[in-house]
């Protein structure tokens, strides 16, 4: 072997050690959350009520580990599960919502942890010890990254039923004086949309889910979009001019959410005893003269600077019918948030490529939305929008459909079952995992859900 080929291979080696080094350190801080958002729960509040849109938390996280199972040991190696008989148990395709609350069919905290534990020690081991192939490395940070969702998933579980916040939540940061406000101009042009590379390619610099892919350029007029999300203070002027009960504001379809919403309160309670008819959003009251919001298990004064969180897409809609303003196009959005255009450096975050970190991101269960919408200043997009990533689900008006050249990826139901009727939305939110997101991931949620993080910003009518 020649020196240049010498120092190749001990190049590529490097790079692959650093590389599992990264993913080590990944999978450690996914592990660690994961559990810190189990252990601090006792056995009675593991029992969650039933809400369809949480999961018992013993079930998210027996559900996580199964995942590594299937997408790294039975793909890469063809081993068998830890427990064959819970393979259907644990995958969310084969057992009914419902039937994850059923104690008779799973196990116990210390069942489900020593299975949980166990599998993380073998993915580890195996990424320690086993050559790193590009297939390996997407597979892995396909079931990392897969975990993060379900960690957000357990943030919000808390939220719905009511419970104390998690551990890494700061409460509210001191915000800096400047606000800022109004909309950006984003000139006419074309622009980049999505990330490269084709759905079976094994990326081993950008991963991206299926939905996210593949790139396309699009061309766009001028538009105006608002530096910040819409605030407290401008929703609740909504409110107190009866948005809610003026039909003539809102779409067939969120007429129709306004009638079911009240029917799933009274059927499913929202956190405890109080039930609603919407007039408000999801988790506001008004007591003791003033509007107050819960944060987790605690009543907190609104905050009226802070954004508007716990929306639902119609509710989006009809404050737009109000403001006389509308919501952005998922490519609106991103153009807005990331500005990548053809011959020019790729963008992955607003201001960049460096990775998020908390001076510029509300995500990580840190802050939970709680500071103003003209806080993180460096985490501005090159048009000088703000809070784009974290924070809460930005809605579009864009369906959830596939991109041309669509091609399924690892997980065929990762996208494909959302495909239709869901709504897009963008950015992540305060308990978004910080190493989740990207300017172009795409999120769907049914138009009716407002028990995740979800607002919105908006943009200026056209003249025409």
């Amino acid at each position: 072997m020649i020196r240049g080929e010498v120092t190749q291979v001990s190049s590529h080696k490097r790079q692959d050690e650093d590389t599992k080094a990264r993913l080590l350190a990944e999978l450690e801080l996914a592990r660690t959350r994961t559990a810190q958002l189990i252990h601090s729960l006792s056995d009675a509040q593991l029992e969650v009520p039933y809400h369809p849109g949480v999961n018992p938390p013993l079930w998210e996280m027996g559900h996580a580990a199964f995942f590594y199972e299937v997408f790294v040991f039975n793909l890469l190696d063809g081993t068998p599960s830890y427990n064959p008989a819970m393979d259907e148990l644990w995958d969310s395709f084969h057992v009914k919502h419902q039937d994850r609350w059923r104690r008779d069919l799973f196990p116990g905290r210390d069942e489900t942890l020593a299975y949980f534990n166990t599998v993380y020690d073998r993915v580890a081991e195996r990424i320690r010890n086993c050559e790193l192939s590009d297939r390996a490395l997407y597979l892995y940070r396909y079931a990392i990254f897969h975990q993060n969702m379900h960690i957000e998933s357990l943030i919000w579980c808390r939220q719905t039923v009511g419970y104390p916040a998690p551990a890494d939540f700061k409460g509210d940061r001191p915000a800096p004086g400047e606000t800022v406000a109004g909309d950006v101009h984003i000139p006419a042009g074309r622009w980049l949309i999505g990330m490269p590379g084709e759905s079976d390619a094994f990326a081993t610099e950008d991963f991206a889910f299926d939905a996210e892919k593949p790139r396309f350029e699009i061309e766009l007029p001028e538009y105006a979009i608002s530096r910040t999300l819409v605030s407290n203070r401008e929703f609740q002027a909504f409110v107190d001019d009866g948005g809610y009960r003026r039909p003539e504001l809102w779409s067939f379809g969120g007429r129709q959410w306004l009638q079911t919403e009240e029917d799933v309160s009274l059927v499913h309670g929202v956190a405890g005893p109080q039930m609603r008819v919407p007039e408000h959003p999801l988790y506001w009251r008004w007591h003791g003269g003033e509007w107050q919001e819960r944060v987790f298990n605690q009543w907190l004064p609104l905050n009226p600077d802070a954004p508007v969180t716990h929306l639902s897409y119609w509710e989006a809609e009809a404050w737009c019918h109000w403001a006389g303003r509308r919501l952005p196009t998922e490519y609106e959005w991103e153009v807005a948030a990331l500005g990548n255009r053809p011959g020019e450096t790729f963008r992955r975050y607003p201001w960049g490529n460096a990775l998020p970190d908390p001076s510029r991101v509300d995500m990580s269960g840190r802050s939970m939305a709680r500071n103003p919408v003209y806080d993180y200043p460096a985490g501005d997009s090159p048009f000088g929008c703000r809070q784009m990533l974290g924070t809460v689900w930005e809605w579009t008006s864009n369906q959830f459909l596939p991109y041309d050249g669509f091609k399924v990826d690892m997980y065929p139901f990762m996208s494909t079952l959302q495909f239709g009727d869901h709504k897009v939305s963008r950015g992540g939110s305060c308990a978004t995992s910080s190493s989740l997101i990207r300017g172009t991931y795409r999120q769907a949620y049914l138009p009716g859900r407002n028990d995740v993080y979800t607002g919105f910003r908006t943009c200026a009518l056209s003249d025409g």
